[in-house]
């Protein structure tokens, strides 16, 4: 009988530990098991490469669900959700009071992005001060050999109103400067990569997570952009990349936030070049 009772001890603890062991274990996919539908998620594209593995991690462990990736920019993002065209709708800034009141959004804060300036990496220049790009985009200094380059004009390349990668470039590098109506405007950090690893003269801006060897990466006040420095506050130009749904999340858009936000999903924006924010 005492044999008895301890096997019966023994087989109970086993399978409380099992059940615990499973529990810890769990992937966060496993949250999308009763879950099927589409999501249709658009809007900043410093975004796009966070989104798209995450969406590709989902549909692989449940076909039945279906996700949708698109850019734009965060000012389409705000829009679209906004209209109920998608479920998620991201920027790379935070929401305008305005864009709350208008269309009852809630935001989602989950990465921080430094923005860096470049130029193509034929150009030899290595730093700049913020006063020097702002003449830059103001139209003050228009040719290189005003920055000790080989003589040229500088073919100036910005994005559009409403970009996140934009404002926190204009508020914390340009300041209240007019900006020259010359400026090539760009629609996407994609856009602005493929536009200065063209042009020998360009200089342009785009997320740090977006830096690749055809840009060169330009240190600004003797501030190096890389994400560690973003992280540790020693490289000041930097903003939140934000999720945005209109009204409080439900269903497979709750879940798709809650993987963000996943340990999976840390991992996922890392490997995208970006730093993990903790829920609020």
């Amino acid at each position: 009988m005492r044999m008895t009772r301890t096997f019966g001890r023994a087989l109970l603890v086993g399978g409380l530990l099992a059940l615990f062991a499973g529990a810890a274990f769990a992937s966060p996919l496993d949250a999308f098991k009763d879950l099927k539908g589409t999501l249709d998620i658009a809007g900043g594209t410093a975004h796009i490469p966070v989104m798209k593995q995450a969406a590709q991690n989902i549909m692989e462990a449940w076909p039945e669900i279906r996700i949708t990736v698109a850019g734009g920019g965060s000012g389409v993002g705000v829009k679209q959700v906004g209209e109920g065209l998608v479920g998620i709708g991201n920027t790379g800034r935070p929401l305008k009071e305005n864009e709350v009141a208008d269309y009852g959004l809630k935001t989602f804060p989950f990465a921080i992005d430094g923005v860096a300036v470049v130029v193509n990496p034929a150009n030899s220049l290595k730093e700049l001060t913020s006063a020097q790009v702002a003449d830059i985009y103001s139209g003050k200094i228009t040719d290189w050999k005003e920055l000790g380059q080989e003589a040229g004009a500088i073919n100036v390349y910005g994005r559009e109103d409403g970009s996140g990668t934009r404002e926190p470039f204009t508020d914390k590098v340009l300041g209240k400067v007019e900006l020259a109506p010359s400026i090539n405007v760009v629609n996407s950090n994609g856009a602005m990569k493929t536009a200065v690893a063209q042009d020998k003269r360009a200089i342009g801006y785009v997320g740090i997570g977006h830096l690749e060897p055809s840009l060169s990466a330009v240190t600004i006040d003797g501030m190096s952009p890389s994400q560690e420095n973003a992280a540790d506050g020693s490289y000041k130009v930097v903003r939140n990349l934000f999720m945005n749904t209109k009204g409080e999340p439900e269903g497979l858009v709750a879940a798709f936030i809650d993987y963000i936000y996943s340990p999976d999903g840390a991992e996922i924006i890392k490997a995208s070049g970006y730093i993990p924010l903790p829920r609020k």
